[in-house]
């Protein structure tokens, strides 16, 4: 893997990662197009990844920072029950990475054109955004739960993770911005448990084969243009502008099927 194809890898992470087009799809697309081998990009993708949590920490630092205050306080207010809805959430999410993550990355092989199938999906579950009510309902645990099993189902390729968690939000009734918030907020977890889990397992090992430059730079852009996607994504969820995407899904969809 070249220094340039690095960056574009890199950028595509930072950008689909928060906004509703799937970042796994797109990195699938990428690594296709670009002749790159999946062994060799594992170590890659856990580094871009690492990326994208860290820009989602800095864009939410302050609401982090309340969260941890008011969880040393050993009271059950706002902020632990915040807490627990975000734990709740992860319990689908769990369950796949702890009995099922052989089964899950059978399906992270190149295949292109089930990719452009699971973006059409994603498609679909944009364009219900278009219909639904501006409702100002809080998130419950319940809600936790049903946007965690979403996020769940996100781990195929193709599938957006953001779009998924929100759109269940909002179809819940749940205050896009919070929705948004909470959507962000409850990967963080699971995709640095999964980051820890890999490197533990050996799975970063072949950062030598790829290199320490390439690794750097996919890093540094990931991490940047995560930011830039994050604070944006956030905006437009406000405005509940989410039909372009489903529009743009569409297209590169059938385009990855054709393709493929």
């Amino acid at each position: 893997m070249s220094w340039f194809e690095a960056l574009i890898l890199g950028l595509i992470q930072g950008l689909t990662e928060f906004l509703p087009v799937s970042s796994s799809g797109h990195l699938e697309l990428g690594k296709h197009f670009l002749q790159i081998e999946s062994e060799q990009s594992l170590s890659f993708t856990v580094a871009v990844h690492g990326a994208t949590v860290l820009s989602t920490i800095v864009v939410f630092w302050k609401e982090i920072r309340d969260l941890f205050l008011g969880f040393i306080t050993f009271k059950w207010n706002d902020e632990n029950k915040y807490i627990v809805k975000i734990l709740v959430s992860m319990i689908p999410v769990g369950i796949l990475g702890l009995f099922f993550e052989e089964e899950v990355k059978q399906f992270f092989t190149g295949n292109i054109i089930f990719v452009g199938a699971m973006l059409l999906v994603t498609a679909t579950l944009l364009s219900l955004t278009y219909f639904s009510k501006s409702r100002e309902k809080n998130i419950s645990f319940l809600n936790a739960f049903l946007i965690g099993i979403a996020q769940a189902l996100a781990v195929l390729p193709g599938i957006s993770r953001s779009g998924a968690t929100i759109v269940t939000g909002i179809m819940l009734g749940n205050n896009k911005k919070d929705i948004a918030q909470f959507s962000f907020l409850m990967v963080l977890i699971p995709v640095i448990g999964a980051n820890v889990k890999d490197i533990l397992s050996g799975e970063f090992s072949g950062a030598s084969d790829i290199g320490a430059i390439p690794i750097v730079v996919g890093f540094i852009v990931a991490f940047v243009s995560g930011l830039f996607a994050c604070k944006w994504m956030i905006n437009l969820v406000k405005k509940g502008k989410l039909i372009t995407f489903a529009i743009y899904c569409t297209i590169i969809g059938f385009l990855a099927i054709l393709l493929g």
